[in-house]
Order: structure tokens, then C-alpha cells, then sequence
């Protein structure tokens, strides 16, 4: 629903910061790599994940896409929510996170307070093939390789059709490979008759 929020820093914790829109005051939960990067700015620009459930209603920011993708993947996880995905995030920079995951190494990330080994050992498993699709930077792989934005606006219409997130990337990744300067329209049409 939200993509970004962008406006003046009213008030700035660890855990939190109310961001001035237009005279509306948002109050997004942060982890402490968001904290760290807006501490002392004025302006900032957070990327939201809008979280709604039964009793409240939850904006979480971060300072990158990235940081806000990892935090999706982590609530994707059966046993971690909003909150634990927060904490992780505070515990580990998304460098280090991807570092650990790859790794396999789940005795590390227990160290996070209040996430059990087998909770743990449970992120690395259904993690570890998702982060593939990020580069050492962070960043998403296709990102500054031909055909990067037609692969994500293609992916962002297929799922958008009801296909599977998945499944869409599948068929997009060896479409872009065969024709790296395919336009967005083309790609979505081979990937339909893939799909």
C-alpha cells in the first residue's frame, strides 16, 4: 500500500521515528541500521512495509530497499514476526544477515534476543536459496545488468496478474538472459505463454 514516506524527522528513538508528511505525523518501528543512518538528518525518506492485523495497524521503515526486502523475507519465515524480524535486523546489518545465512550458521544467529536455535535453524533453510537473488552488495542481482528494470517492472505486472512471485522470476530470469534488451511488454508476453 505504502512505498516510501518522505518528510521532515518530528522525533527520532532507536526504536522509532514520526516522520512529518504534509502535516501528518507517521509513526514508523525501526530497527537500529534504519536508526543509525537517520539519526541526526532533518529529511528523511524511509521505505515502509504496512503491516495489517486484527488489533493495530503497524508501519515498519528502513533506510534501504534492501534492509525492507530482508525484513520481508524474515516475516515469511512460519514463527518470525514484525517484531523478531526487527530485532535480527538491529542485531546484523543486511551484509552480515546474508553473510550468516549463506553460511548456514545458525548457532550466530540465535544470538539474536529472544530467537531459539530452532528458529533459527529455520530461517537459514528457507532463506538460503532466496537470498541467491542478491549481489554481495545487497543489492538485488539484477540490478546494473542489461534488462535489470524490464525484469522487475515485467515481475512487478506477472505478479500483479495473480502469478506466483516464484514461478514469475523463473520464467523472467531465462527470458532476460536469452533477450537482455527485451522491452518490459515483450517480456511479460513470453513469460504469459511460459506460465
Amino acid at each position: 500500500m505504502y512505498e516510501y514516506i518522505s518528510g521532515a524527522v518530528a522525533e527520532v528513538a532507536p526504536a522509532y521515528v514520526v516522520i512529518d508528511a504534509g502535516g501528518v505525523g507517521y509513526y514508523l518501528q525501526i530497527s537500529l541500521e534504519t536508526f543509525a543512518a537517520i539519526e541526526r538528518q532533518r529529511e528523511a525518506k524511509l521505505f515502509v512495509h504496512h503491516v495489517v492485523r486484527e488489533d493495530a495497524q503497524l508501519l515498519y521503515g528502513f533506510a534501504t530497499k534492501v534492509e525492507r526486502e530482508l525484513f520481508r523475507l524474515l516475516i515469511g519465515v512460519s514463527g518470525v514476526g514484525g517484531n523478531t524480524a526487527r530485532t535480527i535486523l538491529s542485531t546484523y546489518s543486511p551484509r552480515e544477515l546474508q553473510g550468516i545465512i549463506s553460511a548456514g550458521n545458525a548457532v550466530l544467529l540465535k544470538n539474536v534476543k529472544g530467537l531459539g536455535l530452532k528458529t533459527a535453524q529455520k530461517i537459514i533453510v528457507e532463506l538460503s536459496g532466496k537470498l541467491a537473488a542478491f549481489d554481495g552488495d545487497g543489492a538485488p542481482a539484477a540490478a546494473g545488468v542489461p534488462g535489470a528494470e524490464a525484469f522487475d517492472e515485467a515481475l512487478a505486472a506477472l505478479v500483479m496478474l495473480g502469478f506466483a512471485k516464484t514461478a514469475a522470476e523463473k520464467a523472467l530470469r531465462g527470458l532476460v538472459r536469452e533477450r537482455p534488451d527485451a522491452p518490459v511488454e515483450e517480456l511479460v508476453r513470453l513469460a504469459l505463454k511460459m506460465l
